[in-house]
């Protein structure tokens, strides 16, 4: 039971404390292993003819599959959880992440976590969003922590910085149809929910465009601009980076390709979204500023949908001494909307 206690492409993500390495352990680990599951493709809504395959509309065409959820080593084992190492195919590919399965008798309602930021070159399969990882299991959710495509053991991809990333969209998409085709008992595939930080709350976005009606609910914390172009321009060409170079030379500017800009932002096609949205966001986040969440809250709200925006004062971007607070809203929230 759930104790209630108290969008855009992204580009390159916040790191925010994402960087965090997974938290508890209370006996030492050992190793288990899952059958496989089986595969379920949902229906897209299909936009129009010939849609380019980098954009939000060229995923709203494709055919997403996710399947195949395997349980590997045994991570840690706690009196509330036990945390494995995972595997899933999505699209094709094989990703790699964390999943925490809550101790006693199931059906347990669950969760994807899409992490923010975190140079793959350093990354470890699970890092990010570690806090939550545990809060939330240890309140009767299964947890299922994606590592997203090039990262940690996951399959690689290598067009997918110059596409603008979207291939993490895809990788959530899969973790949710993979959590819902699997036959294991613990998890109940008719209660899944996405939670989603800083970058991850650009990918959450994304999801929730291209796949309305996938999941029960969504929050986001600190999340990124869902216009494309403020992502590039803070986090990217203001370091150098010399893969924006490759992006324009590719997709084009945002004043000599206009269309493509737009259609890879998930605000552009706000009247899609159907699931309740939260977001979480800190006045003193230096990181995101709080003026992209209002921007965003406010062209979902003039499409008529369901989104709220908690405004906390003095908060930075990883959330300090608010963050339980957040959290009390994120399980109340939650159990109002997956039980």
């Amino acid at each position: 039971m759930v104790v209630a206690l108290v969008v855009l492409v992204t580009v390159v993500g916040c790191t925010g404390g994402d960087g965090a390495d997974p938290v508890p352990t209370d006996v030492p680990a050992s190793t288990s292993a899952a059958p496989s599951a089986a595969t379920r493709t949902p229906t897209p809504t299909t936009p129009s003819p010939a849609a380019n395959p980098v954009s939000i509309p060229g995923l709203i065409q494709r055919e997403h599959t996710g399947s195949d959820l395997r349980l590997g080593d045994v991570l840690t084992r706690t009196t509330a959880y036990t945390r494995y190492a995972v595997t899933y195919e999505a699209n094709g590919l094989t990703i790699s992440g964390i999943m925490n399965i809550p101790t006693g008798k199931g059906p347990f309602p669950a969760l994807v976590l899409a992490h923010g930021y975190i140079d793959p070159d350093v990354y470890t399969t699970g890092r990010g969003l570690a806090r939550e990882q545990d809060l939330l299991a240890r309140n009767g959710y299964v947890v299922l922590h994606t590592d997203y495509r090039n990262h940690a053991t996951s399959d690689d991809d290598p067009d997918n910085d110059v596409n603008l990333r979207l291939g993490y969209t895809e990788d959530v998409i899969g973790a949710v149809l993979a959590l819902r085709s699997s036959t294991r008992p613990e998890i109940d595939g008719d209660r899944i929910g996405l939670l989603g930080r800083s970058m991850g709350g650009g990918v959450t976005y994304n999801t929730l465009v291209v796949e309305p009606g996938l999941v029960d609910a969504a929050v986001v914390f600190a999340p990124v601009s869902s216009r494309p172009a403020e992502n590039v321009d803070r986090f990217q060409r203001s370091e150098g980076d010399p893969i924006v170079n490759e992006i324009e030379a590719t997709h084009g500017t945002p004043e000599q390709n206009p269309k493509f800009w737009r259609e890879v932002s998930p605000i552009t096609y706000a009247d899609r979204l159907t699931e309740p949205l939260l977001i979480h966001h800190g006045t003193a986040d230096d990181t995101c500023p709080i003026t992209w969440s209002r921007q965003t809250t406010a062209a979902f709200k003039a499409a008529g949908k369901d989104v709220q925006l908690k405004e906390y004062e003095g908060e930075a971007h990883a959330f300090g001494p608010q963050w339980p607070a957040s959290m009390d809203t994120t399980m109340a929230f939650f159990a109002q909307h997956l039980r």
